[in-house]
């Protein structure tokens, strides 16, 4: 890792700090990325805490811990991250992940309260859809299910499949299913399936238990876990 695989914007951030120590900033924080992907919150969190501590006032340093906290759950660190990165940059391209955050801390009002201020409308398409799927889930944690398929009735919802809304749409279809509208869900979850190019939901397995398909292990399977040596669909009557 040698710190240039940051893009131009985190590199432009750096040029406040000496090259030393902005050379030292970017190798963390591409470690920690590296580290998220792999799943080693422990070192990503080594490596963010010492990128802040190296460059406390870089919106990238603040992210990067922020985003770690945020994977451990433990929001009220992620929180403070988001508004220190918020107000050194002026940027609320963290707002869907900080309203999440306040819902987290089981604080749901002040999550829809956040989710409602006029920093909502300056947020690229993508973020907004996060938001709605945000906002969506605080609803029905509310027991608001009918409210929560409305939050999700943005004009992104009406594009076509693709990678850019398959969990907006795997969303709606949840919220639908949730509702007992199992035909509409099943048709959502399909355009989900269609977008989902990276896996990056579990649209095929809520196919699956829709249409009645369960999977049947060998007993060699079932003594190791291995691989599943046999699927078989059965009719939904059946099941």
């Amino acid at each position: 890792m040698t710190g240039k695989e940051l893009d131009r914007a985190v590199h432009q951030q750096l040029r406040t700090l000496s090259k030393e120590n902005a050379e030292g900033v970017a190798q963390h924080l591409v470690m920690v990325a590296a580290t998220l992907e792999a799943d080693n919150l422990e070192a990503a969190l080594a490596h963010a805490e010492t990128a802040v501590r190296r460059a406390g006032r870089v919106p990238a340093a603040r992210e990067a811990l922020g985003m770690v906290a945020y994977r451990l759950g433990d929001f009220a660190r992620a929180l403070t991250e988001f508004r220190t990165v918020r107000r050194l940059s002026g940027s609320s391209h963290l707002l869907p992940l900080m309203v999440d955050c306040e819902r987290g801390l089981g604080r749901h009002s002040r999550a829809l309260e956040l989710a409602a201020t006029p920093e909502a409308r300056t947020l690229t398409e993508d973020e907004r859809q996060e938001l709605a799927i945000v906002v969506s889930g605080i609803r029905r944690d509310l027991g608001q299910d009918d409210a929560a398929l409305v939050a999700l009735q943005i004009p992104a919802l009406r594009r076509a499949a693709g990678p850019s809304v398959c969990r907006l749409h795997y969303a709606y279809a949840d919220v639908l299913l949730g509702l007992g509208r199992d035909e509409e869900a099943r048709a959502w979850f399909l355009k989900a399936v269609e977008g989902d190019v990276d896996a990056v939901t579990d649209a095929v397995e809520r196919l699956e238990e829709l249409d009645g398909i369960v999977v049947e292990l060998g007993e060699d399977d079932e003594d190791d876990g291995a691989e599943l040596s046999e699927v078989t669909a059965v009719a939904p009557e059946d099941v």
